[in-house]
């Protein structure tokens, strides 16, 4: 049999066959995967599991790879590198579109759908997290050269600048500082945490690029509201994520619509419907909106994400979240 002059299509075509037959919840732990000689080879991370759960691992590796009609044997080599964890930005090309809120909510939602959740707040010189996941009084310890997530009373651990820095003082930090800082949030001793959401200051400067060349997400969430100054931006950062390949999973509308809290009646100060167009003029998913509310604002403040109770503030979060679990367990929302 001769060989093609060209290996590399066909190694990339075994690799992208053995994923598909893979759940995509482990494919952040595969290191490497051919299929030589109907032989399928997989390395895959398993060093932050326990005996029984890497025997569980490699027999649904093997399972699933033994039933391609191209494989008729299945090697499987568990490593205990340090594993890559998931990581989705959320993120908007403006300012005070809520990108910080939606982050956190989102967090405790899913936290409370059972996934292993971690927040880092990316916004180094205006960090919002520590106020709103109520960890404002917390310190990071140290392990190594590394820092230690705080543990929020939701259920989320979480990092930010706003740990570190002295209270109230700004950070007069240039770019690449700020690029170095957030590095080091995302090299944290995160342990068991399976999934990192990166709370991405506005605008597509070098925070965003630091990102995209040292810890490139899995994908991204885009915020905006309604109007059009807002959707501009929006589409400059969706821009952004597209260069550097990184699939947008959808977008949020926020601040849709204010109900009145005396007459009930319901206004549209950002406009009405604006991100659910522009997804679809760009056949991007819409993820869902959330309403302008007073009871979001204040429990922000409060460090009380509405998304921790069930309730009218808390359902437009868990919409959301249930779209965006979807889309890590089967790349779909």
């Amino acid at each position: 049999m001769t060989k093609p002059d060209n290996p590399a299509p066909a190694a990339a075509a075994a690799e992208a066959r053995i994923r598909s037959a893979l759940p995509v919840e482990i494919h952040g732990r595969l290191r490497s995967a051919r299929i030589t000689d109907r032989r399928a080879v997989v390395v895959a991370e398993a060093g932050d599991l326990g005996v029984k759960a890497r025997e569980e691992l490699e027999a649904l590796i093997t399972g699933n790879l033994s039933a391609l009609d191209d494989v008729d044997e299945v090697r499987v080599a568990l490593v205990a590198d340090r594993r890559r964890r998931m990581i989705i930005a959320i993120g908007s090309g403006k300012g005070g579109v809520g990108k910080s809120t939606l982050t956190a909510n989102l967090a405790v939602a899913l936290a409370r759908m059972g996934r292993k959740v971690g927040v880092i707040d990316g916004d180094i010189y205006g960090p919002s997290q520590p106020r709103l996941l109520a960890t404002e009084r917390d310190k990071p310890m140290s392990e190594g050269d590394r820092l230690v997530p705080v543990t929020s009373p939701h259920g989320v651990k979480v990092l930010s600048m706003g740990h570190v820095a002295p209270p109230g003082r700004a950070l007069a930090w240039r770019g690449p500082m700020a690029g170095k800082a957030l590095g080091q949030l995302v090299d944290a001793a995160w342990d068991d945490t399976e999934l990192l959401l990166i709370d991405l200051p506005p605008g597509t400067g070098d925070v965003q690029i630091s990102m995209m060349q040292d810890s490139r997400p899995d994908g991204a969430v885009l915020v905006s509201t309604p109007q059009d100054l807002a959707l501009l931006d929006a589409a400059r950062a969706g821009q952004l994520f597209e260069d550097g390949n990184v699939p947008i999973i959808g977008l949020v509308e926020n601040m849709a619509g204010y109900a009145c809290p005396h007459c009930g009646e319901v206004s549209d100060p950002f406009g009405q419907g604006g991100v659910e167009t522009f997804a679809q003029r760009l056949e991007i998913p819409f993820l869902g909106r959330v309403p302008l509310t007073i009871a979001t604002r204040l429990a922000g403040d409060a460090g009380k994400p509405p998304a921790a109770v069930d309730g009218e503030a808390s359902a437009p979060f868990t919409a959301i979240a249930e779209r965006l679990d979807r889309w890590i367990a089967s790349g779909a929302v």
